[in-house]
């Protein structure tokens, strides 16, 4: 997923169509404000029709948070890397997330647009439905959160330098990955799964491009 070229400016077209083409862009608020009424409603569903308590409902949301940092990692990695020779597989990890890569600094798709996401959301959860029973109505949420986590933090990075000093080697590690190797550092939220499976990258050894991490940045608006 090279790219001889990598466009500060403007945002790449997905679609000709220009309805399908709107649904593959999304604002962080429309997300937040879509799914944290939906959780909390599948919380409470939890407690009243399944006979959760508060604190299953509890370790289960902490569970689902700390399985979606796995799951992260796997998808970043061996998904939206995608490598094959079949065009419609270069397509879908282009449009799941290569066009990122090519085009950094676009703001409308950090996030899953809201009609994917739905779509998405409702599969991932029928698969754990299917798996966990009762118990998904709070592991769920609880995924789903890590997620809005996850896409949260990666617009930051792309958006502010780090707001504290621990965070610093999260926001390089990933920067690191756009502009120096893209098979490693696929931890966004964290770096844990990137040290576990040694794609990590050697921070102390690792001379930081500051014109290239600028490049990287949304551009300030006037």
């Amino acid at each position: 997923m090279k790219f001889e070229k990598i466009n500060n400016k403007g945002q790449a077209r997905l679609f000709t169509n220009p309805y399908l083409e709107m649904l593959t862009k999304g604002n962080p608020w429309i997300i937040w404000g879509m799914y944290i009424p939906i959780l909390s409603y599948v919380i409470y569903l939890g407690y009243t029709d399944f006979n959760l308590t508060v604190q299953n409902s509890f370790f289960l949301f902490l569970g689902g948070i700390l399985f979606w940092t796995f799951f992260e990692y796997i998808a970043h990695r061996y998904i939206f890397h995608l490598i094959s020779e079949k065009r419609s597989l270069q397509r879908f990890a282009y449009i799941m997330h290569g066009n990122h890569h090519h085009y950094p600094r676009d703001k409308q798709r950090l996030f899953m647009p809201p009609v994917p996401s739905i779509i998405l959301a409702s599969i991932i959860f029928i698969i754990q439905y299917l798996v966990l029973g009762k118990w998904v109505f709070g592991f769920f949420p609880g995924f789903m959160f890590g997620y809005l986590l996850y896409a949260s933090m990666h617009y930051a990075i792309h958006a502010i330098a780090p707001p504290f000093k621990f965070m610093k080697p999260l926001w390089r590690n990933h920067h690191l990955h756009h502009y120096k190797e893209e098979n490693l550092g696929f931890g966004v939220s964290n770096t844990f799964w990137d040290r576990v499976f040694g794609t990590m990258f050697d921070l102390a050894k690792e001379k930081e491009d500051k014109q290239k991490v600028k490049e990287l940045m949304f551009e300030k608006e006037e």
